[in-house]
């Protein structure tokens, strides 16, 4: 079976209705794109966080709600550590985790090229404003009480 179409079967199966959404509208895009002779761009982001746009929690704002509900340990990663440095000079008051899940070294950031997304017209906001926006989203939305 082909990789495109195993990705949607194992989506189906696992009743991951958002992710096969994303794949299948990614999908629909690049098709359309070469059927008009078009070049195209998909940004796939690993995390999206800023304001809640919906009253749900979605999957990276609990990440950060994890870090200010107090989970004594949190994986080993630089990237957590760089979101919980921040999350601590934004609310020094907040009870944060001290301490990684291991004693493991930290798992690198990987870092990409913002070139081409600038030559594109993107602007990325600051992690420090996201970080601060998804907070203060998490409070007015009752997730969380400080």
């Amino acid at each position: 079976m082909k990789l495109g179409l195993l990705i949607p079967a194992l989506c189906r199966e696992s009743k991951l209705w958002y992710v096969l959404s994303k794949t299948l509208a990614e999908d629909a895009a690049w098709k359309f794109a070469k059927e008009k002779g078009m070049d195209l761009v998909a940004i796939n982001p690993a995390m999206v966080i800023g304001p809640l746009l919906q009253p749900t929690l979605n999957t990276s704002a609990a990440a950060i709600l994890s870090l200010i509900k107090g989970a004594q340990t949190f994986p080993n990663t630089s990237f957590r550590m760089d979101k919980l440095k921040i999350l601590r000079e934004l609310y020094p008051d907040l009870q944060l985790p001290e301490k990684c899940a291991d004693d493991k070294p930290y798992v690198p950031i990987y870092q990409v090229s913002k070139e081409k997304t600038r030559s594109l017209g993107i602007e990325f906001i600051p992690l420090e404003a996201n970080i601060k926006e998804t907070v203060e989203s998490l409070k007015e939305k009752g997730f969380v009480s400080f």
